[in-house]
């Protein structure tokens, strides 16, 4: 019986995702001979839909087309439809902050035209984008509208996907009993309904429910479930989380092979989708996994993906965009029940003012009341001019301040390019001397008629010729990138030795501080590879990263000297390297080292362990955006207290 059941749920499988093919060919038909009008918008819309897990690329640019038909048609429905298929696309790939504002504009635009269900679908998108996010009580608050506008219309299939997402949210905030709770419902109605994308994905969370109460032959049997279900669906998003799900499961059990095997197949699936989010959790699983296994190549390869992964979901930048988007959404709903609220009061002061005098009094008051709100939305738009202000004016400082730290730094060079120049002149005067002494004995073996040796004199001039105009451009570079360092930005690429940038600051940076403190001696260490490619970056930026990092280096172990004595031998070496297209700079000091509980620190504007009046804060906070935003390199860090620290700078050869 077991047997036959298979076979007809193999045919179920195979029959369902034949169809799904044949409807995404038969929507591409429709497309091909289909009019601009609003019908070729729906088209669009679904058709874009349907590539979203499968080729989320093609999806934005049929959404994108769709949104634009719309727009030129006045067709409000048809921009909702687009803008929700463009979300999803945005949503697959990792970039929230787009879906979210795909969402947003899609539900102003269902708000205005008081479209329920584009409504119920727009919010129940946004649900899903705060729980990638990790804000799942944001979540919770636009599914729980999600269930009440469902109900309201009676639209089953959303009211499953509702309820099947609160019972994630509640998973992920460990509330198990809710989680399972909801998790069955949305299971339930998935069933009835029959929509396979979703019974697959509630199976998916009873895993995930299963495997957290530890009861874990449940989680592994609806996991094996929903596996099935997603390749039928071409759910590959859908199906590296369950691949990751049973590699924990796994891992619990110590089944070590079968937990690597589905972790493996999770990333595979998340880099062959494009699915960013799928990549960090299985990066992150591989990582630990790796580390735990002693193999400490494999867990940093998966911690590069991680961290890129990382980078691309929650950097700075975007979750910044999703908390202007947060703030801008809750003013609009703000502003929307004012308005609201407003109106209503406004029908009941009318229909007082038309019965009794004691209502006219009764409308007056709510004027009154009317007039106060008008005096404290002008006292907050006032606030909020001095607001703005004040932040501009503290920019405006921000910048002057970035720019003395620049400055500071061309002032810490004056003493040592004073050291470095001398010994280029000293050689110029030197061989001048020794020329103008030959030329004499030139003339005398000339009026002798010695040819021969005037001949020998000749060539000795040359050579020393030779040496004067060398060491004349060596003082002519260090002059150069005084120069160039002195300038405020903004300049242009140029091919650099890296080598030799870095040999000369390394210098120039070390007599600078010997200037300042005569008792200061450290041992300079090179290591530069011979082979090194040239790279194509600002010289004066790069220079700028190099002194701040070859500062903060000689005052880490001047300070170590300072308090361990005499014996203590200070050494700062820099060692150059290639590695996968990438030109590697390591700086590495025996100083004071940095604590652990700072590291994360130390690349913030305005930190600083330094005294007061010794340091700004902002060498490194400009030495990663110059790093990093200007060259689309980076810098790691590496430390170890009262031991060493090394900073290393990672250029792509090709920037």
């Amino acid at each position: 019986m077991r047997k036959i059941i298979a076979v007809l749920f193999l045919i179920a499988i195979f029959s369902t995702s034949y169809a799904q093919r044949k409807n995404i060919d038969s929507l591409a038909r429709l497309l091909a001979v289909a009019k601009q009008d609003t019908s070729r918008v729906r088209l669009l819309a679904r058709l874009g839909n349907s590539y979203v897990r499968i080729r989320p690329d093609s999806a934005i640019l049929l959404a994108q087309q769709g949104l634009q038909l719309a727009k030129e048609l006045h067709f409000q429905a048809g921009e909702a439809a687009s803008l929700s298929a463009l979300g999803n696309a945005f949503s697959t790939t990792g970039n929230y902050p787009k879906s979210l504002t795909a969402y947003l504009e899609a539900l102003k635009i269902s708000e205005t035209a008081h479209d329920l269900d584009a409504m119920s679908r727009a919010l129940s998108n946004i649900a899903n984008i705060y729980s990638y996010e990790g804000d799942e009580r944001q979540s919770i608050s636009f599914t729980l509208r999600v269930l009440a506008t469902a109900r309201r219309t009676q639209n089953m299939r959303r009211l499953g996907i509702a309820t099947s997402n609160l019972g994630d949210s509640y998973e992920k905030l460990g509330i198990l009993d809710s989680a399972l709770f909801y998790t069955r419902q949305g299971y339930q109605i998935a069933l009835k309904i029959n929509n396979v994308g979703q019974i697959g994905i509630s199976l998916n969370n009873l895993g995930n429910v299963f495997r957290k109460l530890h009861q874990t032959d449940s989680a592994l049997f609806y996991y094996r479930q929903a596996i099935p279900l997603f390749r039928q669906t071409e759910d590959d998003d859908a199906w590296a989380e369950t691949s990751i799900g049973l590699a924990q499961l796994f891992k619990s059990l110590g089944r070590e092979d079968s937990s690597l095997y589905y972790a493996r197949q999770s990333i595979a699936l998340g880099r062959r989708g494009g699915f960013t989010a799928r990549i960090l959790d299985a990066s992150k699983f591989l990582t630990e996994y790796f580390k735990q296994a002693g193999r400490p190549d494999s867990a940093f390869r998966y911690q590069e993906v991680l961290i890129a992964a990382k980078d691309s979901l929650f950097s700075q930048e975007k979750t910044k965009e999703i908390q202007d988007l947060t703030f801008s959404e809750r003013q609009r709903e703000q502003d929307n029940q004012e308005r609201e609220a407003r109106y209503k009061a406004n029908v009941r002061a009318y229909l007082l003012m038309a019965v009794v005098l004691f209502f006219i009094v009764l409308a007056f008051v709510f004027w009154r009341n009317n007039r106060r709100n008008e005096k404290a939305k002008k006292l907050l738009q006032l606030q909020k001019e001095q607001i703005q202000n004040t932040l501009g004016e503290l920019q405006m400082t921000q910048n002057q301040l970035i720019q003395s730290a620049k400055m500071a730094s061309l002032g810490e060079l004056t003493a040592g390019i004073a050291h470095e120049i001398q010994n280029p002149l000293n050689f110029v005067n030197n061989f001048a001397e020794v020329n103008r002494e030959m030329i004499a004995e030139l003339k005398q073996e000339l009026s002798a008629g010695n040819i021969g040796e005037a001949i020998a004199i000749a060539d000795d001039i040359e050579q020393n010729e030779g040496k004067i105009s060398h060491h004349g451009k060596r003082a002519d570079f260090i002059v150069k990138g005084m120069l160039e360092h002195s300038r405020s930005g903004g300049g242009e690429r140029q091919s650099t030795d890296l080598n030799t940038l870095a040999d000369e600051f390394l210098k120039l940076s070390y007599h600078g501080l010997r200037a300042k403190d005569k008792n200061f001696n450290a041992e300079l260490q090179t290591i530069f590879d011979p082979n090194l490619p040239k790279v194509n970056v600002v010289q004066q930026d790069i220079g700028r990263v190099l002194i701040n990092i070859f500062s903060n280096a000689f005052y880490a172990v001047n300070q170590r000297a300072k308090r361990e004595g005499p014996h203590f031998k200070p050494v700062v070496s820099v060692t150059t390297s290639v590695r996968n297209r990438t030109v590697l700079i390591r700086i590495k000091d025996n100083g004071n080292g940095i604590p652990d509980d700072i590291k994360a620190k130390i690349m913030q504007p305005f930190f600083t362990t330094k005294p007061a009046g010794e340091g700004t804060g902002l060498g490194l906070s400009l030495s990663y955006d110059i790093v990093v935003k200007g060259h689309g390199g980076s810098i790691e860090v590496n430390s170890e207290p009262d031991t060493y620290s090394e900073f290393t700078i990672i250029l792509p050869v090709a920037s």
